[in-house]
């Protein structure tokens, strides 16, 4: 169980606990802080306040091995040498993953300058999934993909829940908040408050 207890740069007091095996649906207006919640509690940003995970602090969890069971994946993932098979630590284990997200599988050779926003978004969630972390926390996951991709994005992320990971999914669009959120949490004017899904 993930516990958070933190108030951010932005002064958003948030209290809340998500189990094994539980999505909670993210949303508010651009801007109000949702990106850095989530960074806050994959400390990847300075903030006041406790977050643990089974009890345990995340100050008391080195941070690299702290982000691997508790991993954040931006909206824009990160990208930091020439060609994608780089950024995994094991291409042919991911390989599966990859073509189920509809993506070839000579892509590993690509350079990273070749790709679009769609395809960086779903090799961007590939590397994360990999890591095989208790909580997964997606900023803005789908936002540059087609229907299609959506739902296969949303079908693999379902069935990690149900095999207990949990989830924190940022997102503007309310049908899929629904759709995606066994919780739904609304961020807005220094707060954050659930709403009935």
């Amino acid at each position: 169980m993930l516990t958070v207890s933190a108030l951010t740069r932005l002064h958003i007091s948030v209290s809340f606990e998500l189990k094994d095996g539980e999505c909670i649906a993210l949303q508010g207006p651009s801007g109000v802080g949702k990106s850095l919640l989530l960074r806050a509690i994959a400390d990847l940003d300075p903030n006041e306040g406790a977050v643990k995970l089974d009890e345990t602090l995340r100050e008391a969890v080195p941070a690299p091995l702290w982000r691997k069971q508790v991993t954040y994946l931006a909206a824009e993932p990160g990208w930091w040498v020439d060609t994608v098979q780089e950024h995994f630590t094991a291409w042919d284990d991911a390989m599966p993953l990859i073509a189920r997200l509809g993506l070839p599988p000579d892509c590993g050779s690509w350079p990273i300058r070749r790709l679009s926003t769609g395809e960086k978004q779903r090799l961007g969630l590939a590397r994360a999934l990999m890591l095989r972390s208790r909580v997964l926390l997606l900023d803005e996951p789908t936002s540059a993909l087609d229907a299609t991709s959506t739902a296969t994005v949303e079908s693999i992320i379902a069935e990690r829940i149900s095999s207990g990971t949990a989830v924190i999914w940022s997102t503007h669009d309310n049908a899929q908040a629904r759709r995606v959120g066994s919780r739904l949490f609304v961020m807005g004017a220094g707060r954050i408050e659930e709403h009935r899904l």
